[in-house]
């Protein structure tokens, strides 16, 4: 950095210090109310496909093996319509009227699962909140990045997955006493608080300042960072990354400025889904049922739920002090052991009974018994460590990722595009789940995840910058010139924010 630039960084600092982060912290509380309902829709057939799929159903609403799959599987493709809707809402009317309008879909399918009559009921409210969470997983992520500084951005850019992960631990506590029609009715309690908050909060300063409203983004800007805060520095840099932006054009995407960060994040929202964590946490209880766990499939669920949640809150407070690549390295490493031991477990065929001699064959029948009851917690123990890993780094870095590197011009599209390749990559693999798991067992799916997890560790090694501490001005300045993150000014007025 030149070094006439030396005091206006200071003057940066200065006004860095000054930032009150109370206004802020509400803003992105509000807005991540949409990933709560987000995790909480993902994982609504867990405890509820048990109960469709019994004897004792009713008959309007039994479903037999390829009607539960279609149950837990459409959500995804509804995902993908609603990152596809989100390409053009992020763009057309903002990412906070993005996120406000998935309440929409997301009440009216709650609405149709608590009163269903039928399986058409069931299926089109699934799909429909599959369309909020798309939405929302394309909106949330943008907005929290744009409103954020680089002290807070990594932080706050976990809040998505944490509070996903809250809402998916919710749902599996409240499936232990709640009939499935009342969870359906309490999902839709978020989305309508969500949409009162943001009433109240601002839009991105960044989409204003594209628009041309100064005034309205300062405002903006202000009431986020606090009165004492300085905003015509952070303000300038982010006007002048606006500057210096063109209309993107498909000649220019093979630019490695738009190129490699958009490859960057479509490559990172593929493997994530790769990994299995969708079908994974789609089908958790019938999953326990078929390993075989000695507790309860509904208890185990609730375990795994609890310890998501821990573990994203630890990846939140190592973010910006670990790094990125490291926790995707020691995400990508859990993962691989986790899936490699559930791949061995469910390959593995019983030993031959040894025959026990009468006197010894009390005590025979206890050995064996303690040995099965050790043994059966193996799935337990390996699915939350699997949990755990992917907690930790490819579930929240990749939309902490994806928000940061994606060049600005094309943000809003880019967020939706990637959203559409997880989710109809999620359906995919959540439909043909069940279809492998029928004809081979859980250890086909098991295998193919590990070998997924081989992928992301070189995905990690190759392809993905550390973006720890940098500005969203600096990553892509790092695109732009393809070899530092250091940007070269001799404008006086324009720095990183």
């Amino acid at each position: 950095m030149n070094s006439e630039n030396t005091p206006l960084l200071r003057r940066t600092a200065s006004s860095l210090s000054e930032i009150s982060n109370s206004r802020l912290y509400l803003a992105v509380f509000s807005a991540v109310l949409g990933n709560f309902s987000f995790g909480y829709s993902l994982v609504y057939p867990s405890p509820v496909l048990p109960k469709l799929t019994s004897p004792d159903a009713d008959p309007r609403l039994r479903m037999d093996p390829n009607q539960a799959a279609w149950f837990g599987s459409i959500y995804s493709l509804g995902a993908a319509a609603g990152g596809l809707g989100a390409m053009l809402l992020n763009d057309l009317i903002g990412r906070k009227m993005s996120i406000m309008m998935s309440a929409v879909p997301s009440t009216a399918g709650y609405t149709l699962m608590g009163g269903a009559v039928n399986l058409s009921m069931l299926h089109g409210g699934r799909f429909l909140t599959g369309v909020a969470g798309g939405m929302t997983a394309a909106s949330i992520p943008v907005y929290i990045s744009e409103i954020s500084h680089k002290k807070v951005r990594g932080a706050l850019g976990s809040c998505p997955q944490i509070t996903a992960v809250f809402g998916t631990l919710t749902l599996y506590a409240l499936g232990l006493v709640v009939p499935w029609r009342w969870l359906a009715v309490a999902g839709s309690v978020p989305a309508v608080l969500m949409v009162v908050l943001l009433v109240f909060m601002p839009s991105s300063p960044r989409r204003l300042l594209s628009l041309g409203q100064e005034q309205k983004a300062e405002k903006a800007l202000r009431w986020l960072r606090g009165s004492n805060y300085n905003t015509s520095i952070e303000l300038n840099a982010i006007q002048h990354s606006i500057n210096t932006q063109v209309k993107i054009t498909w000649a220019q995407l093979g630019k490695p400025i738009y190129y490699r960060p958009i490859l960057i994040s479509v490559g990172m929202r593929f493997l994530q889904q790769m990994t299995g964590i969708t079908p994974i946490l789609v089908y958790l209880e019938p999953i326990f049922a078929k390993s075989n766990v000695s507790l309860e499939p509904r208890y185990d669920a609730a375990i795994v739920g609890a310890v998501r949640l821990l573990s994203v809150a630890v990846a939140a407070s190592l973010m910006d002090k670990a790094g990125r690549k490291a926790l995707l390295y020691t995400s990508s490493m859990l993962m691989f052991l986790s899936s490699l031991t559930l791949t061995m477990i469910s390959h593995t065929t019983p030993c031959p009974a040894v025959n026990i001699t009468a006197p010894n064959s009390e005590l025979g029948n206890t050995l064996q018994a303690s040995q099965e009851t050790a043994l059966s917690f193996v799935p337990l123990i390996s699915t939350v460590v699997f949990i755990f890993g992917y907690a930790m780094g490819w579930g929240p870095i990749t939309w902490l990722l994806m928000s940061e590197v994606l060049p600005l011009v094309a943000r809003g599209v880019a967020s939706g595009l990637c959203v559409t390749v997880s989710w109809v990559t999620a359906f995919a693999l959540t439909h043909a789940f069940t279809l492998l798991v029928d004809a081979y067992g859980l250890y086909a799916p098991y295998l193919m995840f590990t070998v997924v997890c081989v992928f992301c560790l070189l995905f990690n090694a190759v392809c993905i910058p550390e973006t720890r501490k940098r500005s969203l001005e600096e990553i892509e300045n790092y695109f732009r010139t393809g070899r530092t993150f250091t940007i070269r000014q001799n404008h006086p007025s324009v720095v990183s924010s």
